[in-house]
């Protein structure tokens, strides 16, 4: 899928045919999109294709024709039938003279958020300032998303106090699977921002100097946030895992004492249930208080070595 849009009136807006100054965005595009764009802007083919990638790394790179690529990782969420995780997936973003195109494999990233308008003071026009405010509603969606993976961590501990099942430790395992891939992917995008700082990539404006900073604050916060959520998790699923295999202990101790308990009229019952003569306490009724008395203080004797 191919769309255009450029800013008409301060307000982004879709148009139906590639112009100078707007904005390609082409999500899983086809090969006739992609050969369209690349005869039409004398695009490096690998540049369009870079995202189309699951594995692309994080990076930035100039062409002969000062065409210039970033690739960077956005948050996704990936809804199943009973949970939610999320991912990441790569993005491209290429700057041209006259154009910005951004390439990625499915709807639904940040990208929609510029393509509905939700995002104010958009002009496809100021080309570089475009590409930072890509870039800090990238960085903002990664905090958004680790704040939801926080109140569903806490949501799932709490649930684990009531009821210790194994359905909870396999959501925190895909939450901290979560945070494993958004830690990788800010570090990557850390060192994209660096790189772009430094203008050598694209050319650096006094306005967008102050929102390039801003954008990289947000993506070391994002970094930390999820290094810090990915330290606790680990700590909390290590802790509850020994929580219910101390929990097993306890119940395998208590059926051990009952056994123990049930083991000893079964034992006088069995011996008192042959036909043999010459038993002591020839009496059932008698035999019945002598197994409900050893009984008795037997279950005391393992309540004192706290078998219950």
């Amino acid at each position: 899928m191919i769309k255009f849009y450029k800013t008409i009136d301060g307000k982004i807006s879709e148009i139906d045919t590639l112009e100078k100054n707007s904005w390609i965005n082409m999500v899983n595009p086809t090969n006739e999109e992609l050969q369209y764009i690349i005869h039409e802007l004398n695009i490096d083919p690998d540049f369009l294709r870079a995202a189309l990638d699951e594995e692309e790394i994080s990076r930035v790179e100039v062409d002969e024709d000062n065409h210039a690529l970033i690739t960077i990782d956005v948050p996704v969420v990936q809804r199943d039938t009973q949970k939610v995780l999320y991912s990441t997936i790569p993005v491209g973003i290429i700057q041209t003279e006259d154009n910005i195109i951004t390439v990625c494999l499915q709807a639904d990233t940040v990208l929609d958020d510029f393509a509905k308008g939700r995002v104010k003071n958009v002009f496809t026009n100021l080309k570089t300032r475009f590409v930072f405010q890509i870039l800090y509603r990238v960085a903002s969606r990664f905090l958004v998303y680790l704040r939801h993976i926080n109140r569903m961590s806490t949501d799932m501990e709490r649930e684990l106090h009531i009821s210790m099942r194994n359905e909870e430790l396999f959501q925190l395992l895909d939450l901290e699977k979560s945070l494993v891939f958004f830690s990788t992917s800010l570090k990557a995008n850390q060192s994209v921002l660096e790189k772009l700082q430094r203008g050598r990539i694209i050319k650096l404006y006094e306005d967008d100097v102050e929102l390039l900073e801003d954008v990289l604050i947000e993506v070391q916060q994002a970094l930390e946030m999820s290094n810090i959520y990915a330290s606790i998790l680990g700590g909390t699923m290590e802790a509850y895992g020994s929580i219910i295999s101390n929990n097993l202990n306890i119940v395998m101790k208590i059926l051990t004492s009952l056994t123990i308990l049930l083991s000893v009229p079964t034992l006088i019952a069995s011996i008192y249930g042959m036909n043999v003569e010459g038993l002591p306490i020839p009496n059932f009724f008698s035999v019945v208080i002598v197994m409900m008395v050893i009984t008795v203080a037997s279950g005391v004797l393992l309540y004192k070595k706290k078998m219950f």
